[in-house]
């Protein structure tokens, strides 16, 4: 099975231990952001449908919106010794090439201009850096994964000790 077919089977790391593991989670600014919007408009659909109808659909719209922000927070990054697992995608051991930890000029530069259309790119606009890993399965038409991380150089240390027999 090769690289891709693995990542649209959706396969997890399952109980393997995980070398790295991060999550990426919003920042305390967006949760600010989306607080005191979600309590403006229930303030607003109050004072507009008097009664408990306007606080019950402002409420609603509240849990709604941290609902939202908690879904889109959720996604992980894991190294294992299966390979790297970002949300439900996966690229096994066997697939990954060279990685690069990249600096933040390095990381808009390959989110940018510098981007191959063909490339999988895992992104959060809060995370300025990232690491580039070179997809190696021949049968597998992407050339690398962008994975945003804020800890790139440990997450390329893990990606090659996990690639390295040796460090098992």
């Amino acid at each position: 099975m090769n690289a891709q077919s693995e990542r649209e089977a959706g396969s997890v790391s399952g109980n393997r231990p995980a070398r790295y593991s991060e999550r990426w989670w919003a920042p305390v600014g967006w949760w600010a952001f989306v607080l005191v919007m979600a309590g403006s408009f229930w303030i607003a659909v109050a004072a507009a449908i008097r009664g408990p109808a306007g606080h019950l659909i402002g409420l609603a719209v509240s849990v709604l919106c941290v609902i939202g922000l908690l879904v889109y927070s959720r996604l992980r990054v894991s190294v294992t010794e299966g390979g790297l697992d970002v949300g439900t995608a996966r690229l096994p051991v066997s697939a990954i090439g060279s990685v690069l930890p990249l600096s933040t000029g390095q990381a808009a530069a390959l989110r940018g201009p510098a981007a191959d259309a063909t490339a999988r790119m895992f992104l959060r606009p809060y995370i300025s850096r990232g690491v580039r890993v070179e997809v190696t399965d021949p049968q597998d038409p992407t050339p690398y994964w962008y994975v945003a991380s804020r800890r790139p150089e440990v997450l390329a240390a893990a990606l090659d000790a996990a690639r390295d027999p040796r460090c098992s």
